[in-house]
C-alpha cells in the first residue's frame, strides 16, 4: 500500500526520531552519489541553456508547437561554463536557499476552546523576486501550518532571523513569507523561475532534509506531469513528478533545472512497499498563479472551480442518445450545485464541448502540449476566483453558448479551516461545533473513514450546500451537569432543528439560543432523537460548566457577534465569563 506524505521534518516533544540514518545507510547514499558524480560528463551552460529552450515554450502547456524531449544522459543538473570556479557558481543557485524552523501550535478540534502542545519542525524555503522588485521567501503551506513563530537561517549563516508569514495557499501547499532584517538579503540573488519542464529533463532538489545539518542535493528527471493530487490542500492541481529523492525537510525546496531556474517546489512524496523514488514538485504554473493571486487581491483567494458534477461520453450510444453527430465530442453535466454561479447557466444533460475554445474530448481530457493530454479540470484551475469562462454546450440537439463565473469551492464539510481556530458555543454541558475532517481524523484517529458515524461520513463525502452559508452542527459531546443529566452519552450527532427552527448553520444556533424566551430548549437531532432542557436551569448550568472546565467564554470569537449586545459571552449564563484572549 502506498500513501502520499508531506516532506516535512517534525520534532515533536512527545515523539523521538532519530534525525540520521545508521552509517551503513549513510556510506551506501555517499557511495551512490559518488559513483554518480564520476560517470557525469560536463556540458556548458550555453549549451545547456539552448538545448533547453529548444523543447520548452511558455510554460502553460496549451497549445504549443514543440519536438519531443530527447533522452538526456549523464548530463550535470546544473550546468556552468568550463572555466567557472565550481563553489562560487553553486553559491550562485544554493545561497539563496534557507532553512525554515517553525514553531506549530494547533487548535484541540475535540476540545475546541484549546490548543494542543506545541512541536517544531524544519523544513526549506528560497528567496525570490516578485513583480513589484520585492524580495520574499517561498516555502511550503504545510510548513508553516499553525504556525507561532517562524525562523529562517541562509547557507552558511550561524543567525536566525524572524520570518513573517504574508500568505497562505493550502490547496496549492504554498507559503509566502518575508524577513524585515534587511542584513537577511545582503549578497544573496534570488532565484528565477522557469518554465514547466518535459519528460526526462534533468532536475536538482536543493534543501535541508533529514540526514544532516548542511544544504543537501539529489537529483532526477522528470516522470511525469499530470494533474495531481495535493495532500495538504485536499485538492488536484498540476503537479510534476520526479525521481529524485524528497525527504522530510525538502518541503519547501527549490527544484531547478540544468541552467539554474527554479522550476518547481518539494512538496511530498509516495511512499509504500510498492512504490520506489516518486516524488512531486509545484510547478511554476501554480507558483505563479499564487503570486498573481496574492498581488491581485492582496491575499490568497484560491483556485476556482464550476461546482457540478460530470460524466464522460466515451460511448458512442451515449452521444447518439443526445443527438451528436459522430465528430462531436464532450463531457455529460450530471449535477449542478445550486449555491454557484454555475447554476444560473449551466444545467443538468447539458454537453460541455468547449471551454474557452478548447475542444473538451469525451473522456474528460483537454490538449496539453504535442502528443499530450491533460485532465479537463486544468483548464478551471488556471483561472482566478470571479472570473468567467466561455462554455460551447450541446443542449436539446442545438448548440449554445453560455458565459459562466467560476468561484472557490464551497464544501458543506471543509476539508481543512485554512489555519483558522475551530468554532464552538456552549449551552449548560452541550458542546456544540462544526464538522470537518479535521474533526472527524481527531475524533476517530487515521481510520475516521471506517470508525466515525455513517450520516456524518455521506455528509463529508456527498453532502452540499442548499444555502450558501449552510453547516453541519453536531453536537460533540455534553459535560455532565443537572440541566444535562441523562444526555451524558450522546456526542457527535447532527442537529437539525432548535424549538422547530432548522439550523442553517453554528452561528444561526447561537442566534437562535441566545434570543429563546420559551420555558423548553429543544434540539432535534439526527436519527430522530430529541434533547430537551429547561431554560430556567441553563441559565445557571452554562456558568458552572464554564468555571469548572476552565473554558473562556461560551462561543467562540468568530461568533461573538452573534450574541445580542446586552448579552454577555458566557450566555445564557448570569455573570460574563473572561474574554478570549
Amino acid at each position: 500500500m502506498s500513501l502520499l506524505r508531506h516532506g516535512l521534518l517534525l520534532r515533536k516533544p512527545f515523539r523521538i526520531a532519530a534525525r540520521f540514518p545508521a552509517p551503513g545507510a549513510l556510506s551506501a547514499l555517499d557511495c551512490k552519489i559518488c559513483s554518480q558524480a564520476r560517470t557525469t560528463k560536463s556540458k556548458s551552460k550555453k549549451q545547456a541553456a539552448e538545448s533547453h529552450r529548444s523543447h520548452v515554450g511558455n510554460g502553460s502547456g496549451l497549445g504549443q508547437s514543440a519536438r519531443e524531449a530527447p533522452v538526456q544522459q549523464n548530463v550535470p543538473v546544473i550546468g556552468k561554463p568550463a572555466d567557472a570556479d565550481p563553489e562560487q557558481h553553486e553559491g550562485r543557485f544554493f545561497d539563496a536557499v534557507v532553512k525554515v524552523y517553525c514553531i506549530h501550535t494547533e487548535p484541540n478540534y475535540s476540545l475546541p476552546w484549546q490548543r494542543k502542545r506545541q512541536y517544531s519542525s524544519t523544513s526549506s524555503g528560497f528567496m525570490v523576486k516578485n513583480v513589484e522588485g520585492q524580495q520574499c521567501l517561498l516555502t511550503n503551506a504545510h510548513s508553516v501550518e499553525y504556525h507561532t513563530q517562524v525562523k529562517v537561517k541562509r547557507r552558511g549563516d550561524d543567525q536566525k532571523f524572524i520570518a513573517e508569514v504574508l500568505a497562505i495557499g493550502i490547496e496549492c501547499d504554498i507559503a509566502l513569507l518575508t524577513v524585515k532584517d534587511e542584513t537577511f538579503w545582503e549578497g544573496v540573488q534570488p532565484l528565477a523561475f522557469g518554465p514547466l519542464p518535459r519528460l526526462q529533463d534533468a532536475v536538482a532538489v536543493v534543501g535541508y532534509p533529514i540526514g544532516g545539518d548542511t544544504i543537501s542535493v539529489t537529483s532526477g528527471v522528470v516522470s511525469r506531469i499530470e494533474v495531481t493530487s495535493y495532500v495538504h490542500g485536499s485538492t488536484e492541481l498540476l503537479g510534476v513528478q520526479i525521481d529524485a529523492a524528497i525527504n522530510s525537510g525538502n518541503s519547501g525546496g527549490p527544484v531547478f533545472n540544468e541552467v539554474g531556474e527554479c522550476v518547481g517546489i518539494a512538496f511530498q512524496s509516495l511512499a509504500g512497499s510498492d512504490a520506489e523514488n516518486i516524488g512531486y514538485v509545484i510547478p511554476t504554473p501554480v507558483i505563479q498563479h499564487f503570486l498573481t493571486d496574492f498581488r491581485r487581491n492582496g491575499r490568497f483567494t484560491g483556485f476556482p472551480v464550476m461546482g457540478m458534477r460530470w460524466q464522460r461520453m466515451e460511448s458512442h450510444a451515449l452521444r447518439s442518445a443526445y443527438g451528436m453527430k459522430k465528430q462531436q465530442k464532450g463531457i455529460l453535466v450530471r449535477h449542478v450545485q445550486p449555491t454557484y454561479e454555475t447554476a444560473k447557466h449551466l444545467r443538468p444533460d447539458d454537453i460541455i464541448m468547449r471551454f474557452d475554445g478548447i475542444q473538451v474530448a469525451s473522456d474528460g481530457t483537454v490538449p496539453f502540449r504535442e502528443k499530450e493530454r491533460i485532465a479537463f479540470n486544468y483548464l478551471t484551475s488556471q483561472k482566478y476566483s470571479g472570473e468567467r469562462a466561455v462554455l460551447d454546450v450541446w443542449r436539446e440537439e442545438k448548440e449554445v453558448q453560455l458565459t459562466v463565473q467560476l468561484m472557490r469551492p464551497r464544501l458543506l464539510v471543509p476539508l481543512h479551516l485554512a489555519n483558522a481556530d475551530p468554532s464552538f458555543f456552549v449551552v449548560a454541558g452541550i458542546i456544540f461545533t462544526v464538522c470537518s475532517e479535521p474533526y472527524l481524523l481527531s475524533e476517530y484517529g487515521a481510520d475516521y473513514m471506517s470508525e466515525a458515524p455513517v450520516k456524518l461520513l455521506e455528509r463529508l463525502m456527498h453532502g452540499e450546500r442548499v444555502e450558501p452559508d449552510e453547516q453541519v452542527v453536531i453536537l460533540s459531546q455534553v459535560l455532565a451537569c443537572e440541566a444535562t443529566l441523562g444526555y451524558e452519552d450522546y456526542c457527535n450527532v447532527q442537529v437539525l432543528k432548535f424549538n422547530g427552527t432548522p439550523v442553517r448553520n453554528l452561528r444561526h444556533l447561537t442566534e437562535l439560543v441566545s434570543k429563546c424566551e420559551e420555558k423548553y430548549m429543544r434540539f432535534d437531532l439526527a436519527y430522530r432523537e430529541v434533547i430537551t432542557l429547561r431554560m430556567d436551569m441553563v441559565k445557571d448550568a452554562t456558568a458552572s460548566i464554564l468555571e469548572m472546565h476552565s473554558i473562556p467564554a461560551a462561543v467562540s470569537k468568530d461568533l461573538m457577534a452573534a450574541l445580542p449586545e446586552e448579552q454577555p459571552a458566557d450566555i445564557p449564563a448570569t455573570e460574563a465569563a473572561p474574554a478570549t484572549v
